[in-house]
């Protein structure tokens, strides 16, 4: 999610009933505090992409980081208390960030898997609306203020779990009308009914949309298997191209050659879709070959 989103979120649950000194500043640290790997950024988005959500959205550092924020404000609301609520917006942020298609690597560094429930977008209304709800209706009403932060955290439960409900009659839609090895769903913008989808073969890939409201599944594209090609085994010896494929989880690669050069195309084909330009590497070869640029695209 995005940070303001955290935010509102670390803010919501302080107004269930969190009012002791400091208990904002502890909900608004926990909650953004998984996001420090946006650092990583100063070495290049591409290295950004490798490492963010990494450790620091791990189940390790959910507890790493209550106890260090338990310890920074104990005298000022207590070490129980100040964990307690540290834990909670920390693993509230864990537990959005894990619902996108971006996903997090959760059990690191014992998995350094990427893990995601592809059910919502880095920025998406439906949780971001009724937490700013909550914190307006809060502050005019301070005496009710818990229940409505309390309704505010049950709708975005609600709206998940509804995401999550058609998100499996999508797929089993899908399963019905395309046979493959491989099935993912994936969540269209402010769209509960209708799904990208993405299906994958030893022959090829394909990207389309799963309507459940017309019954309709649709591919729109179809990718063959990438074939042996000097050029693209060259290109993995690329710093950006490895951040790259650590981070895809359907890599594919495109060779445009001319009289120059060759340009090369490293997408995700899981962003295919609905990610537009984004989530993609260019490398510009020479005539002999050799690797003249390399560009990322967040």
């Amino acid at each position: 999610m995005d940070p303001i989103t955290h935010t509102l979120t670390g803010i919501t649950v302080k107004q269930i009933g969190f009012n002791r000194k400091a208990a904002l500043a502890i909900a608004i640290i926990a909650s953004l505090l998984p996001d420090i790997d946006y650092i990583t950024r100063m070495w290049g988005s591409d290295v950004l992409l490798r490492y963010h959500r990494g450790i620091t959205h791990s189940l390790l550092s959910l507890f790493a980081a209550s106890l260090f924020i338990a310890i920074l404000f104990r005298r000022k609301c207590g070490f129980l208390y100040a964990f307690a609520l540290s834990f909670i917006c920390y693993g509230l942020h864990i537990a959005l960030d894990l619902t996108n298609q971006y996903g997090t690597r959760i059990l690191a560094p014992l998995d350094w898997n990427q893990y995601a429930l592809d059910l919502t977008f880095i920025i998406e209304p439906w949780i971001s609306i009724p937490l700013l709800a909550s914190l307006v209706f809060g502050i005019l009403n301070k005496k009710k203020a818990p229940i409505i932060a309390a309704t505010a955290l049950l709708t975005i439960c609600i709206v998940i779990g509804a995401r999550y409900y058609l998100q499996g009659e999508a797929r089993a839609f899908l399963k019905k009308n395309i046979d493959a090895n491989i099935y993912r769903v994936y969540p269209i913008p402010n769209d509960f009914l209708t799904w990208s989808f993405l299906t994958k073969t030893s022959e090829g890939t394909k990207i389309g949309t799963v309507d459940l409201f017309s019954r309709r599944v649709v591919t729109v594209e179809t990718f063959d298997k990438n074939q042996s090609n000097p050029l693209i085994e060259a290109s993995k010896n690329s710093p950006v191209v490895q951040n790259f494929l650590y981070f895809a989880k359907f890599p594919y690669a495109e060779v445009s050659r001319r009289e120059t050069g060759a340009t090369l195309i490293w997408r995700d084909l899981a962003y295919a879709y609905i990610g537009g330009n984004r989530f993609y590497v260019t490398l510009e070869f020479d005539k002999n070959g050799n690797v003249k640029e390399a560009r990322f695209k967040l």
